[in-house]
């Protein structure tokens, strides 16, 4: 007999890797709740999303990070929960451990396999159970918190913001996964890997440093498979899912040599002239990602410590994932 599917509570469903994540879960078969701040956006597009995931079995739950009960009583209806809020909304998080602390104490019928039950005795006859969410997955999803040394804005926006919630997640007492996925194809593929362009090089592409650093890209719907895989796999348990598809691992001289061999044009070099800290908000933002991606290069200098982290491709071999490859042809 297959063993029961962990439900999970997807918060920031709607968002770039959210929705992706969303998609993964009730795909690979998990009862799958969204927290969303309106069940009927006004907005076409948002109301569209929202109805795909209803069409896909998705149960939609209203509430938000500032709603402590709503958080609360989502919370108490899952067994995972995963976190893909944006830049904004990290800080916010702790918003949400709070939450899964205090939906922790209450009695739960359910079978104690499905969660992490701590009896207390309160008398000769009398205990009081309570129960954590069986997983957490704070929003993480670059840049390792912990070992990075990015200089700022990203420093203070981002990676010690995240070291912050580790911290609180792991006083809470909660068991986690926090999961490394390297640049989004979305954000790093439609420029060739230009971190300020959107759009393919014609003719100049831009360099950050010599070109030579290897950076990780990866697909978000593969992100958000390996994200709901590692969910519920014991292996990940308190452990740094690194996602690093090897095909995918590449550095900018070598993406834009693939780039050159499908169009059959040669790109002439350039730098990027201005400072970082001279930059505004958000291309300082991204400059410094691009700084510890692609000059430092982060992603895939730093190793995976075995007594903290796992490889999601070690992990989960049979997954298929999408080639930078790939993604390059239809850019064509």
């Amino acid at each position: 007999m297959a063993a029961e599917k962990s439900r999970i509570l997807v918060v920031g469903g709607t968002g770039c890797l959210g929705r992706h994540v969303v998609a993964a879960s009730a795909r690979l078969g998990h009862p799958t709740l969204a927290l969303v701040r309106d069940t009927a956006p006004s907005d076409p597009a948002k109301a569209a999303l929202l109805k795909s995931f209803q069409d896909a079995g998705v149960t939609l739950l209203k509430g938000d990070l500032d709603d402590h009960g709503s958080l609360v009583s989502a919370v108490r209806l899952a067994d995972v929960v995963i976190s893909t809020v944006g830049v904004r909304q990290i800080p916010d998080q702790t918003k949400l451990v709070a939450a899964i602390e205090e939906a922790g104490n209450a009695y739960i019928d359910r079978p104690a396999g499905r969660c992490i039950v701590f009896p207390v005795r309160l008398s000769d006859h009398l205990f009081a159970v309570y129960v954590h969410a069986q997983r957490f997955l704070p929003s993480e999803f670059g840049l390792d918190a912990d070992r990075s040394e990015a200089v700022e804005p990203t420093r203070s926006m981002l990676t010690a913001t995240k070291a912050a919630i580790r911290r609180a997640v792991e006083a809470a007492g909660v068991p986690y996964t926090y999961v490394l996925a390297g640049y989004f194809f979305c954000y790093g593929l439609p420029g060739v890997g230009q971190v300020l362009a959107q759009a393919p090089p014609v003719d100049k592409a831009v360099v950050l440093g010599d070109g030579d650093a290897r950076v990780v890209f990866v697909d978000e719907a593969d992100i958000a498979a390996y994200t709901v895989l590692a969910a519920g796999d014991p292996r990940a348990e308190n452990k740094t899912l690194h996602i690093r598809p090897p095909a995918n691992t590449l550095s900018h001289n070598e993406l834009l040599a693939l780039w050159e061999g499908k169009t059959g044009r040669t790109l002439e070099r350039g730098a990027v002239l201005k400072q970082i800290q001279e930059a505004s908000i958000p291309m300082n933002l991204m400059l410094s990602i691009g700084h510890a991606t692609h000059i430092k290069g982060e992603q895939s200098k730093l190793g995976v410590d075995p007594a903290s982290g796992v490889d999601a491709g070690e992990l989960f071999p049979d997954v298929k994932y999408t080639t930078v490859d790939d993604y390059l042809d239809r850019l064509l």
